[in-house]
């Protein structure tokens, strides 16, 4: 457990700029990078010839071209994640040669229309790809790029005999990264895998927590406890960063609820996740208009979370937040 240095309020592009792109695809990352990303934030799920490709979760339906795919329709199957029935393609059902055949599109088509255009253009990134692009984009930048990989369900890809913990860490080895570099952050809304990557590396870790359930290896813990002063000394005692939904932070009217400060009395640094800019996603007083994919008052969100003392912001809008803080830094 080895925080690395943060700048005020760090922008980290949750899944690239998928708020103009198909969200985990090199151009989405690349993007995201371009308009100034602090870090960029690829979700891991695994092949069944257990390479780590990035994906917002094992199912495929939503944001791949896999169920117009006749080849693959006898596939579909029901699994059990997270204590809820999945029906879909699943990532660790598919060989990398399998993956690589399928295209991208858009998760919400509905609410993101100008996304949808890209349908069909990209490929779906391994992790091992998603640093290769890292790495260029620092030799041509002259800057460091932070990556922030989630583990998604590492517990129940365990279970099948995935060790994503270990293929995260070997992917990020073969890409020359040490394990004490300060560039690199893991999250997990699991804790078991947090505390093994503490054991086994310097990264940074992120203790993910949302506003309702709690941890899949822990079922008799709550978030809502994990959150209070005995939950995040215990959260501190093996990861660095408490990284909340954003509802947890403020009320409706933006009032600070108080678990800024508690957590960095407890010694974790604060990412809220996840500013996106349409209102449909931002509290009343920053809605803008009457329509739900409208464009909401980002720089005032990004002041908000300013405000309360937050240490950095997963944003689908990674140009927006990265203007509102020069906005703020006037």
């Amino acid at each position: 457990m080895a925080a690395g240095p943060l700048a005020a309020q760090e922008i980290i592009a949750h899944r690239g700029a998928s708020g103009e792109r198909p969200e985990h695809t090199l151009a989405a990352y690349e993007l995201a990078i371009d308009q100034g990303a602090d870090w960029i934030e690829p979700d891991l799920v695994v092949t069944k010839d257990a390479v780590l490709i990035a994906r917002h979760d094992t199912d495929l339906s939503q944001t791949t071209d896999v169920g117009s795919r006749e080849e693959f329709a006898d596939r579909r199957r029901g699994k059990t994640i997270a204590g809820e029935l999945v029906n879909g393609w699943f990532a660790e059902d598919f060989t990398l040669a399998e993956i690589r055949t399928l295209r991208a599109k858009e998760r919400l088509a509905g609410m993101r229309p100008a996304n949808a255009r890209f349908d069909g253009l990209y490929s779906v990134p391994t992790f091992a790809e998603v640093l290769k692009l890292v790495r260029a984009k620092e030799a041509e930048t002259g800057r460091r790029i932070g990556v922030m990989p989630e583990l998604k369900h590492p517990t129940y890809l365990l279970q099948d005999g995935f060790d994503t913990v270990q293929l995260v860490l070997n992917d990020l080895a073969g890409a020359g990264y040490s394990k004490d570099d300060a560039h690199v952050a893991i999250q997990s809304f699991d804790i078991a895998p947090l505390k093994r990557l503490d054991a086994m590396s310097d990264f940074m870790l992120v203790q993910l927590v949302g506003p309702q359930g709690g941890p899949q290896d822990e079922p008799g813990t709550d978030f809502s406890a994990m959150i209070q002063p005995a939950g995040l000394a215990e959260v501190a005692s093996y990861a660095d960063v408490l990284a909340p939904e954003m509802t947890l932070l403020f009320t409706t009217e933006g009032a600070p609820t108080g678990l800024v400060e508690e957590a960095h009395d407890a010694g974790l640094k604060v990412f809220a996740w996840t500013l996106r800019k349409e209102n449909a996603f931002l509290p009343p007083i920053l809605k803008r208009g009457t329509s739900e994919n409208g464009t909401g008052d980002v720089l005032g969100m990004v002041s908000i979370l300013k405000a309360h003392g937050v240490d950095g912001i997963f944003t689908d809008d990674p140009g927006l937040a990265v203007s509102a803080r020069k906005e703020l830094a006037r």
